[in-house]
């Protein structure tokens, strides 16, 4: 397990932009499992949208790039940032909202060199909420 003080050593993320709180399964070049819990003090909410918060999608796709961020540094690539290349394939099957408990789960697709190709998931409840894949690379 990760906790919230390791990931700020790994990511340069800071509030409000650093939406990763847990990491709870990882195996190295592989695939890892991440956490974060979305209540209603996350600044996005206030407008968007007022009276019916839900998070907004490229927030969701942030989040998995994060812990998928998370899994190239604990591979043991060295570098300073993660930067995304492509996103493709993005599906928002329901909304998240204050409450929910979003669990990410992130596989490598390939990897050559500093760039990565990653498929990622996020759930609520055990039901997928959001699917991408996504391509990113590693700065130096």
């Amino acid at each position: 397990m990760i906790d919230i003080k390791e990931i700020m050593n790994i990511l340069p993320h800071r509030y409000p932009f650093l939406l990763v709180d847990r990491i709870v399964d990882l195996i190295p070049n592989e695939k890892i499992i991440g956490l974060k819990n979305v209540t209603i003090n996350e600044p996005f909410f206030q407008g968007h949208f007022p009276g019916n918060p839900v998070m907004p999608g490229v927030l969701i796709v942030e989040a998995m790039a994060q812990v998928a961020g998370v899994l190239a540094f604990k591979s043991g690539i060295e570098g300073k940032g993660v930067l995304f290349m492509s996103i493709e394939k993005v599906k928002f099957r329901k909304p998240i909202v204050p409450g929910d408990k979003i669990i990410f789960e992130v596989n490598v697709l390939h990897r050559r060199s500093n760039v990565w190709k990653f498929s990622g998931i996020a759930m609520v409840d055990d039901k997928v909420v959001t699917e991408a894949e996504f391509t990113a690379m590693v700065t130096k």
